[in-house]
């Protein structure tokens, strides 16, 4: 057997186990279905900042959630208007949403200018949490998902809403039984690793873990794609290789 042969065998015998150990894993994270961290109700509600967040950041956590069976609600603080885009973006997050079965009479967005969209300002936690308790109570939700504390991408927005949640939690004022997942951030490299990174993320997955097989990824493209105003070349270049549209790692508070 020449260089080249042995060499082969070699990567091949390292490989091969892990890319089972891998498979395997992530089987036996569906089967088990995490239902402890998931709670024990279906009625959840999906907070975001901003129109496109559900489809960039979120789209395994929602078309999992919908294998089993959960209603899912979202409420999204702010129209999207940084470039005076809100009432487009406003119909284009109804068109995802409903890509990824979520019906319009679930999708709630604020328009208010308590809440702009906009990196530069500081949202007040206090309303925030308000805001976000009210919406918990009015639709008896018992599981919210949100960013966590770095926010994906660091958008102050985004943040924002971690903090709010985790005041909540914290001060104890969530309904009884209400969990809290929050979306695990990870550095620029895993960032755009898209499924390279599933051994990293079942390493370091505590709580729930999503993964996207690829009819349901081509069902995420689609709906990112109902965000016309925003595909700008980066952004394509985001649906392509970002993780982000393939895992989602989320942690209990």
């Amino acid at each position: 057997m020449d260089a080249v042969g042995v060499v082969c065998l070699a990567v091949a015998v390292v490989l091969v186990p892990g890319i089972f150990w891998v498979w395997d894993s992530w089987e036996r994270m569906k089967r088990q279905g995490q239902a402890g961290a998931l709670g024990s109700g279906s009625r959840t509600l999906l907070v975001i900042a901003h129109p496109d967040d559900e489809a960039m950041f979120f789209a395994p956590t929602l078309l999992g959630l919908a294998r089993r069976r959960h209603r899912v609600f979202l409420l999204c603080f702010s129209a999207g208007n940084y470039y005076n885009q809100g009432e487009t973006r406003k119909k284009e997050l109804v068109q995802s949403c409903d890509v990824l079965g979520i019906p319009p009479s679930s999708v709630m967005i604020i328009d208010s200018r308590d809440f702009p969209d906009d990196p530069g300002v500081q949202w007040d936690t206090e309303h925030v949490a308000r805001v976000l308790l009210r919406h918990i109570e009015e639709h008896d939700i018992n599981l919210v998902v949100t960013f966590d504390a770095g926010g994906v991408s660091g958008h102050s927005n985004h943040v924002a809403l971690y903090v709010a949640a985790r005041t909540l939690h914290s001060e104890r004022k969530l309904p009884e039984g209400c969990t809290v997942l929050t979306l695990q951030s990870v550095n620029v490299l895993r960032k755009y690793l898209s499924l390279l990174d599933l051994p990293f993320s079942l390493l370091r997955a505590r709580d729930v873990l999503f993964v996207l097989g690829s009819e349901e990824a081509a069902r995420a493209k689609r709906a990112m794609s109902c965000h016309r105003s925003q595909l700008l070349w980066f952004r394509r270049l985001y649906v392509l290789f970002s993780r982000y549209m393939r895992i989602n790692s989320l942690h209990r508070l």
